[in-house]
């Protein structure tokens, strides 16, 4: 086993609701689209929900881009699943990539999760994927409801580990700077408060106007992903609505931010304090000393986002990442 010298690009923690929308699966495709090119590395992935094809479809996903047995080799990573609240049901855009089926009449997708028991514990699965982290080479991205991470945030010494590991926090979610009430807030609201109120390091939102207007285009989907003849995202989208359709890409902007937030791909506005009403709006403070701050879609990039968008999302596996050496307690090199 070979490890690498230094340090690594920073790591990704996805915490999703897959499975509502089809967003969450492209911003999966882009995150190992990044990690193809060495700029991110992604630590864990998990759901949300309790739901047990959303996190196998994940699973796929994951081993897709990473595992053996299929053609890219690797090993996959564990999917952390939510095991309170209301069992969603099953949607299409899981059901079909994960029921189909070889010529020989094989899973056309290689995945390791069956029952709950496959599943990580998803608190738990964070928390150590950041603890193995160097310091502030990390950074979170959050594509629905905030239950996996407040409750991160109620483990003892978690949010000591969280500001010595982590960035920021990027989060589809909300609306800005005002608008209706948004699924990722209103499904736990009590969880977005907590995570607003006591997350410790900087939260950049992307709102849900954001995500509609920079739509991914189903051109894409018919001509980027072509090298492959099943790929379980291409399933997906084309199991999500009647094709053609261009997909409003709320996750996808989170993890674009996330990982190249030096590129100007938005605006972001003044730094300030987001809190949550009652029925789950977002409102906005401005405020100098504000950890929060929030993305505006920027027309003038608009191509370039979709062109970003289309080419990371769409290429090839580039099986697992080289493995660092973790960092080393200092008194053991004394």
């Amino acid at each position: 086993m070979q490890f690498g010298q230094g340090k690594p690009p920073a790591g990704t923690v996805f915490d999703c609701d897959m499975g509502n929308s089809i967003d969450d699966a492209l911003a999966l495709a882009m995150l190992y689209g990044f990690q193809g090119k060495n700029e991110t590395r992604v630590l864990s992935v998990s759901v949300t929900k309790p739901n047990l094809k959303a996190a196998a479809f994940c699973d796929v996903v994951d081993r897709f881009y990473l595992g053996e047995p299929g053609p890219f080799g690797g090993g996959s990573l564990p999917v952390g699943m939510a095991t309170t609240g209301k069992m969603p049901e099953d949607t299409p855009m899981l059901v079909e990539p994960l029921s189909r089926k070889t010529p020989e009449g094989k899973p056309a997708y290689a995945r390791s999760i069956e029952k709950l028991n496959d599943t990580a514990e998803p608190v738990a699965l964070i928390r150590n994927a950041l603890t193995s982290q160097y310091d502030q080479n990390a950074m979170v991205v959050l594509t629905g409801p905030a239950t996996n991470l407040a409750a991160l945030l109620d483990l003892p010494g978690a949010k000591a580990l969280i500001s010595q590991k982590v960035r920021y926090l990027s989060w589809a979610g909300g609306a800005f700077p005002s608008g209706p009430p948004e699924s990722a807030i209103t499904c736990d609201i009590a969880a977005a408060r907590k995570l607003f109120a006591e997350w410790p390091t900087p939260i950049v939102v992307s709102g849900n106007e954001v995500g509609l207007a920079l739509p991914f285009p189903a051109s894409s989907i018919e001509k980027d992903f072509a090298w492959s003849q099943a790929h379980p995202v291409v399933d997906a989208y084309r199991a999500y609505k009647p094709m053609p359709y261009d997909a409003p890409s709320w996750a996808m902007t989170a993890v674009l931010y996330a990982i190249r937030p030096q590129e100007g791909y938005f605006k972001l506005s003044e730094p300030g304090t987001v809190t949550v009403l009652v029925d789950g709006r977002t409102q906005f403070t401005a405020s100098a000393g504000g950890k929060h701050r929030y993305l505006i879609a920027d027309p003038a990039q608009k191509d370039r986002v979709i062109q970003t968008y289309t080419e990371i999302a769409s290429l090839k596996p580039a099986g697992r990442p080289q493995r660092f050496r973790p960092p080393q307690d200092q008194k053991k090199k004394q």
